[in-house]
């Protein structure tokens, strides 16, 4: 395999070149045929009088359930002043100012912390884009929607401009903080007949690295000095088929990223980005350049299936969250071994289950992020963050007090959904997200002290099959009024191998301490496995691995 290399990107706001209307249609009988708007159309066409927007049921479901924005003791939200953006990808710039992107409008949008007020930056190009698609669903007999992406990168430019993707129309825009302009810049430009969506976005020095999920490859786009345009190359995949998903870069500045096939194979692949660059120094051919010269991949182990999110913790292991279960996932370079770790099984209020068929939830942890020597993860589907210390392997999950029953088993129940958490970022002791369903932004403080520690009396425990052992969950409380607490406990364990009964709940004041019986049945397989115990509240969880081997 050979890089594919490109050149000379040019950023531009002069959109009618650079969309294709066919894509976003997505009907690929018109890609010969299809009749372009002419500027006399554009001109005539008021999208807004057409009502493109959601409406009926669509509303609750994409738009927000809650009139208000909701907070606990840990976690305050805050509602956008305009109706149904659906926010996603967020960053804080070295200010300390939140910035993020609105799905439904292609705004950016500015949050400042210190006055709790938003500027939304109104994005003249996207709606010319817009127009281009509408009319040209019309022209084509097609019956027209509202022109909406999901905008999963975004990094602040040390210039003090502000970049993120767009899957829909295959872009990347930059704003311009200075005079509030935005500029777009055509994704299907870098690789030519290939499709693509453009992901996560992060900005390394002058570089701008984004992974082309669909299309497979890793692009490096290099701010030019004169600023007039991006010089490019892309790293293909090395399966064929497969994805690519979220990306991160260890000390020696190598980029580990992961390429998958959806519900097949998938390798964690470490690309040897400074000696890539040294050798184009050096007066070689870059099209000439073999990809097996500068990368290693490792085969995913058992259970790992469709890893999004990646991250260099502050022990240069690699973690890798896995999307479709409960699982993330640690990766020793030294040692070239994957860890399984396990999240806390969902609570009944974030999936409902009115209908009763729901027996193994899942947590969906989607993104993780190294900070301040932690690992943050978003788990979407348990309506929570979780924060997790891989030295001494505790786990702190936060839950999200808003949630919209429009996306979990709800029927009937009140307080019940997900408020759809697909990104965070963050700056200091807080972690700033976004709910792409209920149309706020929120804010974790984990300088807030939980109301409890907990304290298990062995890390490890060796059990023979069908072996029992008993252990002790210190719980202390750290107020001094009366709460009620339930006891936590999950495994990366398979088929019932490792089995845990305890107390489901309690009272808790003062110390107390439970007993957790710890089983491995007849039929389990030798092996390791981790055990997540511990305790949470409705605001907040805090847990413990021990490692559990199976002789």
């Amino acid at each position: 395999l050979f890089f594919a290399v490109v050149a000379g990107i040019m950023l531009t706001s002069a959109v009618t070149l650079a969309v294709n209307p066919a894509q976003w249609i997505e009907d690929s009988s018109l890609e010969d045929g299809m009749k372009q708007p002419t500027s006399e159309e554009l001109d005539a066409l008021d999208v807004d009088a057409l009502n493109l927007g959601y409406s009926g049921d669509e509303l609750s479901q994409f738009c927000s359930t809650n009139e208000q924005a909701m907070s606990n003791v840990y976690v305050q939200e805050y509602k956008i002043p305009t109706k149904c953006t659906q926010p996603l990808a967020i960053t804080v710039d070295p200010s300390g100012l939140v910035w993020f992107v609105e799905t439904n409008t292609g705004n950016v949008v500015k949050f400042d912390p210190t006055t709790e007020m938003f500027t939304e930056y109104d994005n003249l190009v996207w709606k010319n884009v817009e127009k281009i698609f509408v009319a040209a669903a019309i022209d084509n007999n097609v019956e027209p929607t509202k022109l909406r992406s999901m905008m999963w990168g975004i990094d602040y430019f040390p210039d003090g401009s502000i970049w993120f993707t767009d899957e829909t129309t295959d872009a990347i825009w930059k704003f311009s903080i200075d005079d509030e302009s935005y500029n777009r810049i055509s994704y299907s430009q870098t690789v030519l007949d290939k499709a693509s969506l453009p992901q996560k976005l992060v900005i390394e020095g002058s570089k701008i690295i984004i992974n082309d999920f669909s299309g497979g490859r890793l692009s490096f786009l290099d701010y030019a000095q004169d600023k007039q345009g991006l010089k490019h190359y892309a790293i293909p995949a090395i399966m064929d088929k497969a994805v690519t998903s979220g990306f991160a870069i260890d000390l020696d500045k190598n980029v580990w990223y992961t390429n998958w096939i959806p519900s097949g194979q998938g390798i964690l692949v470490k690309f040897d980005y400074p000696g890539y660059e040294f050798q184009t120094t050096q007066g070689e051919i870059t099209h000439g350049l073999l990809l097996q010269d500068f990368v290693e991949w490792y085969n995913f182990p058992t259970g790992l299936n469709t890893p999004n999110g990646v991250a260099v913790g502050p022990d240069q292991k690699i973690w890798l969250a896995d999307t479709s279960s409960n699982n993330f996932f640690s990766f020793d370079p030294k040692t070239e071994k994957f860890t399984k770790y396990v999240t806390s099984i969902p609570t009944v209020d974030s999936y409902g289950n009115a209908s009763g068929v729901i027996k193994n939830p899942v947590s969906n942890p989607y993104w993780i992020e190294h900070h301040a020597g932690y690992l943050i993860m978003n788990q979407h589907n348990a309506n929570r963050i979780g924060v997790f210390n891989p030295y001494s392997e505790t786990l702190v999950e936060y839950t999200i007090p808003s949630r919209n029953p429009n996306w979990a088993d709800c029927e009937g129940i009140d307080y019940c959904g997900v408020a759809q958490v697909f990104d965070f970022a963050a700056d200091g002791k807080k972690i700033w997200f976004t709910e792409w369903v209920e149309n706020n932004i929120g804010v974790v403080d984990t300088s807030i002290l939980p109301p409890f520690s907990i304290n298990i009396d062995r890390e490890q425990i060796t059990l023979e099959k069908g072996q029992t052992i008993q252990l002790a969950l210190e719980v202390n409380a750290l107020v001094s009024n009366t709460f009620d607490v339930n006891v936590n406990s999950s495994s990366t364990s398979t088929f019932s191998d490792i089995i845990i009964t305890h107390e489901n709940n309690f009272s808790l004041s003062g110390d107390t301490t439970i007993t957790i019986e710890i089983m491995a049945s007849e039929h389990a397989l030798s092996g390791t496995h981790k055990v997540l115990l511990g305790a949470y509240t409705d605001d907040i969880a805090v847990s413990q691995f021990i490692t559990v081997t199976v002789v």
